[in-house]
Parts: structure tokens; sequence; C-alpha cells
């Protein structure tokens, strides 16, 4: 049987997240089950312009995108970093300001990890 680690949310990622419609939160949610398992879901991309190990589900749902960004590089869980509800109308980048925030998350991710680390 393979071990499952631990989903840990950062920030309001969780608040969002269960904010979502029904089935992005069924997508997400089946996608980091999988990370939780060492697996990698399809539709899971790595976030280029962050470290290695940091990935992000795009759902779209009746014209709207939804996005989640996790980080599977940390020993001692799997950490959701950010969610959020794309709001530009062109482009398919990642706005700055949501980057940023994910860097500032995955910082308190490490910080976290290294704590249960020491427990």
């Amino acid at each position: 049987m393979c071990s499952i680690r631990q989903l840990i949310f950062v920030g309001d990622s969780h608040r969002i997240l269960s904010g979502f419609p029904e089935p992005v939160q069924r997508h997400v949610g089946y996608a980091l089950y999988q990370a939780q398992t060492g697996a990698k879901h399809p539709d899971a991309k790595p976030l280029k312009s962050i470290q290695d190990g940091v990935l992000e589900v795009v759902s779209d749902r009746r014209g709207d995108t939804f996005r989640t960004v996790y980080t599977v590089r940390l020993q001692n869980a799997v950490y959701v970093l950010h969610a959020f509800q794309k709001k530009a109308k062109h482009g398919i980048a990642t706005p700055k300001s949501e980057i940023e925030l994910v860097k500032q998350r995955l910082q308190r991710a490490i910080e976290i990890d290294r704590e249960r680390e020491a427990n």
C-alpha cells in the first residue's frame, strides 16, 4: 500500500478553494490526491516562474478559469499555496501579483515543513 502525504493549506487557500464550483473542487481535489500519493495529474503543470516542484492545476468551468498552486518539493507534506479565479480576459499568464503571493507562501510552507521536521 502506498503512503499518502499530508495535505496542508497555506494562508486562505482552503477557504478560497472551498468557494470554487463543485466540479472544479472535484478536479483540483483529485489532482491534490494524486500529488499526495506521489503521482502527477495530467492537468498539473509546472509553474515555470517559481522553483521546481511547484505545480498549477487550471480548471475551466462555464467560461471561468480557476487556478490552484501547490508544491510537492517539501518532504513532510503537499502544501497548497494559493487558489484563485483568473479575472483577466486575455492572456494565459499568471498575474505577477499572484506569483508574488505564491512565492511568499512557498517560503511560509518551507518554514512549516522545517517546524514539522523538528517535532
